[in-house]
């Protein structure tokens, strides 16, 4: 049996800010015209306050994160020149969707007309992770085994607590607006790649769907590329933590072709339990509990994180050469999440403009200079509009 590539790539979703005020503005025909060739590839979102950057396919981990830093670093220069700043978070802590401007591209028109409000309410950012995978049928297996780990992967990258200004309670508030849209969550398990290839015929002929791009489960098939893509992140703050959730992935897609090469296999569970365990993700973070479910028994998220590294992916991480950026994650731990850090930040402050200066610091980190704004002692702060802040 063929190994496959196990290629990795990345597409993250940014937050294009004004500095001065710190809330979201429509800026992306202004970082278009930045004649950077880096920048040739870069995205427009639905709304005109996001951009988006995809990586070429890269061999290593280590390859991809020259590109994600070449990337970012092009992203938030060219919104230097233009009087801006970027952030990468799930949602802005304050700014609201009714007064953002959609992209006027075609694309994007026919979601809005299709979805109407769901469409424009998605003001949210996320990551994109694909592993190559070239053979069809392992590409089902894999997905099937790998919806475990969505919600572990969720608790290591949640950004997003606030919404409109509010802190929701939630450390991934960006999981509950996607969850709005249709053909989202996590996938129930197919038996074959013609079963797959079946379903989507089928919503196809029924004009349910163009084609597999209005598929938008948290991890899916690709429907070009010969990968598997992972969605269910909100999109990463720091670098680190987006190079670790790719060595992750790219681990457990390994490591799941070497059980299926030596007839083994995941055991795989449906989708309603992962739920259960993406929920308490959502809400929770890397503060709650998961369920193991082999055991019947809910654990501090961090202790099923670490069995998943220790256990389950510790030999093929010296083959992949990723054992550092996979053990990232016990940093992530260590020093809290994004989501977590927003909320000591909010604590702290009182602010929400505070936290979007920390989101922007920690966006540049290790990156370039960040575009930071007017010292906030200028102005009266900007509370929460709710208790328990």
């Amino acid at each position: 049996m063929k190994e496959p590539a196990f290629s990795v790539g990345i597409e993250e979703e940014y937050q294009i800010i004004d500095p001065a005020t710190r809330d979201l503005t429509a800026g992306f025909s202004r970082l278009a015209l930045d004649e950077d060739a880096v920048l040739a590839d870069v995205k427009p979102e639905l709304h005109q306050c996001q951009v988006e950057i995809g990586s070429k396919p890269c061999a290593t981990v280590q390859e991809l994160r020259g590109e994600l830093v070449k990337l970012r670093g092009a992203v938030i220069n060219a919104a230097r020149k233009q009087g801006l700043a970027i952030a990468s978070a799930g949602t802005h802590p304050f700014s609201n969707w009714m007064n953002q401007e959609m992209t006027p591209k075609e694309r994007y028109l026919g979601v809005k007309a299709e979805l109407q409000d769901l469409a424009h309410r998605l003001l949210i950012f996320g990551t994109h992770v694909h592993v190559g995978i070239d053979d069809n049928e392992f590409r089902i297996d894999c997905l099937n085994a790998a919806r475990y780990i969505l919600p572990h992967l969720l608790c290591l990258s949640t950004s997003s607590p606030f919404w409109f200004g509010r802190n929701t309670g939630l450390h991934s508030y960006r999981s509950i607006v996607f969850k709005n849209f249709p053909r989202t969550g996590v996938p129930r398990i197919f038996a074959s790649w013609a079963d797959y290839e079946a379903l989507i015929g089928t919503l196809m002929d029924t004009k349910s769907i163009p084609d597999g791009s209005k598929i938008w489960w948290d991890v899916r098939p690709h429907f070009t590329y010969p990968t598997l893509e992972f969605r269910v992140c909100d999109v990463n703050t720091r670098v680190d933590e987006a190079i670790c959730i790719v060595a992750i992935v790219q681990a457990v897609a390994k490591k799941l072709w070497k059980l299926r090469r030596d007839n083994m296999t995941f055991r795989v569970y449906a989708a309603d339990l992962i739920e259960e365990n993406k929920w308490r993700a959502v809400r929770y973070g890397m503060g709650g509990k998961l369920i193991d479910f082999g055991k019947r028994t809910e654990y501090p998220a961090p202790v099923l994180v670490r069995e998943l590294i220790a256990w389950f992916l510790d030999d093929v991480l010296d083959e992949l050469g990723t054992r550092k950026e996979v053990e990232y994650a016990y940093t992530i731990m260590e020093q809290g999440t994004s989501a977590q850090r927003q909320l000591a930040c909010y604590q702290r402050t009182g602010d929400m403009r505070a936290v979007v200066d920390q989101l922007i610091r920690e966006t540049a980190e290790g990156v370039t200079e960040p575009m930071l704004g007017p010292p906030l002692e200028e102005s009266a702060p900007m509370a929460a509009t709710i208790a328990g802040r």
